[in-house]
């Protein structure tokens, strides 16, 4: 059956069985987005640890600021 076969079966169907059916739909296009972790591969991690730089630049941002006049 093709997808424009479906269309005027999908088009009569009760707004109940709309919802599953695009529930189910959502569920199968999320499974096929999810990476598949291999057992026994590396995987590259960010973490901040060592971002020296970064917090340097924070720093600077944080000490520029001007405080707010209080009314």
């Amino acid at each position: 059956m093709t997808v424009v076969e479906l269309f005027p079966t999908l088009r009569n169907l009760p707004r109940a069985d709309k919802l599953k059916v695009m529930q189910f739909l959502i569920a199968e296009l999320a499974k096929e987005e999810e990476p598949t972790l291999q057992p026994g591969a590396t995987y590259s991690l960010w973490s901040p640890l060592d971002s020296h730089g970064a917090a340097h630049q924070l720093a600077q941002l944080l000490a520029s600021e001007q405080p707010a006049p209080n009314d």
